[in-house]
């Protein structure tokens, strides 16, 4: 199965990798409701400015061939450690496979490597969190206390709650970056350090500085620490720029990091990447579940087969060469975007690094029109909205953009 499989991938890469721009042609499905709601996401597509989704995706291909051979009428149930034996009618082996090869981006090593597909981005928060409580227990025998940044995304301090932690809210500065005289002055010398770092902030899109924080940490010799890097968005196209470095563990050190599928990558469902070190994996609590022939150390049980083959759909379709196109283009968009701000006197801020670009909110016809996500702080004069700059904001949506606020 799994050589057919493969061949059949190969062959269809061949036929569908040049299909054409996303259709704009309608299909009805005789559901009137289901029929508007499809016309209203092709309206709205173009001009979703305010949340990091990759709206100039091309999976069409994928579901050409995914589709032509009745696939979405199988279960492809990923129930399962990637790196042991696959099970039947499952996509471990390309779970694997996409693991392995997205691994060397981030600096970590195939004889010490594992990970998984995740369902999202919080999915990932969840098993960096979860894996690495386990990890500091089983070294010091004592339940961390977790430090994460008051800017850092709402989900990993609602995963603490779930999971019954102790969180110390570490203050940001005006940037959204943790502070870090304000880590150590709120360390627990007597308790391991679980540490969260930002690598793309909610609203401002800050990286926390993990140099200058790993420098606080490395002041305390004995406090065992395990860090998880949050990095959604941003670990989706820093990669692929001069700024790689601050995604590898061989030069900025780290233990786990999530990474979102369903943003810069385009994948059309919540998904991602949680990736983490074989010596971490080995240091959790054993499952060993008969009727799956497993030992399943991960939260989850089921996990999505499709995800996977879409990760490595993208990685032969599109690729290195393909994304750190994309990525450029991303950041000259970025820079532009600021300039043409500025040139008509909006105030507009962005971190070093990000795409994410804030400003002084405008009317609510045009956070409406684009889409806008808002925020407020008075070190900025209060009201605020931002725009991400994925691969669908050109040029010409962001003259737009300016236009329409140049009549605000």
């Amino acid at each position: 199965m799994k050589h057919n499989l493969l061949a059949s991938i190969a062959i269809c890469i061949g036929i569908f990798s040049t299909s054409s721009a996303q259709s704009s042609e309608f299909v009805s499905s005789g559901f009137p409701q289901l029929d508007e709601w499809v016309k209203s996401c092709k309206v709205e597509r173009p001009n979703a400015l305010g949340y990091p989704g990759n709206y100039a995706s091309r999976l069409d291909g994928f579901y050409q061939w995914y589709t032509a051979n009745n696939m979405q009428n199988i279960l492809i149930n990923n129930a399962g450690d990637p790196f042991a034996q696959s099970g039947a009618l499952s996509s471990l082996t390309f779970e694997r496979e996409v693991i392995e090869r997205f691994a060397p981006l981030y600096g970590f090593e195939q004889d010490n490597l594992w990970g998984i597909v995740t369902m999202s981005g919080t999915d990932g928060n969840n098993h960096g969190i979860y894996f690495g409580v386990n990890y500091l227990k089983k070294k010091t025998g004592k339940m961390p206390v977790v430090y994460v940044s008051d800017e850092a995304h709402y989900s990993n301090y609602r995963l603490c709650d779930v999971q019954n932690l102790d969180v110390q809210l570490i203050k940001s500065d005006e940037m959204g970056r943790m502070i870090a005289d304000s880590l150590e002055a709120a360390l627990d010398t007597t308790r391991p350090c679980l540490i969260i770092y930002a690598m793309g902030s909610t609203f401002k899109g800050a990286i926390d500085n993990q140099q200058e924080l790993n420098a606080v940490l490395a002041r305390h010799p004995e406090i065992e620490v395990y860090r998880h890097v949050d990095a959604a968005l941003f670990g989706g196209y820093l990669p692929f720029t001069q700024y790689r470095y601050l995604v590898n563990r061989q030069q900025i050190e780290y233990e786990s990091i999530s990474i979102s599928g369903h943003k810069f990558f385009g994948i059309d469902s919540p998904c991602g990447l949680f990736l983490t070190t074989r010596e971490v994996y080995d240091n959790q609590a054993s499952f060993d579940i008969a009727y799956l022939n497993a030992n399943m150390r991960m939260i989850s049980c089921s996990r999505s087969g499709v995800e996977p083959l879409k990760f490595w759909w993208l990685l032969n379709t599109v690729g290195i060469e393909g994304w750190s196109e994309q990525a450029s283009a991303m950041m000259e968009n970025t820079a532009y975007l600021v300039n043409e701000l500025r040139r008509i006197g909006w105030p507009c801020w962005n971190n070093e690094y990000s795409n994410t670009v804030f400003f002084r909110r405008p009317s609510p016809e045009i956070v409406s029109k684009y889409n806008l996500a808002n925020s407020y702080d008075d070190r900025f004069g209060g009201p605020l909205s931002h725009i991400v700059v994925m691969q669908h904001v050109r040029k010409d949506i962001i003259d737009q953009f300016v236009k329409d606020l140049q009549g605000n």
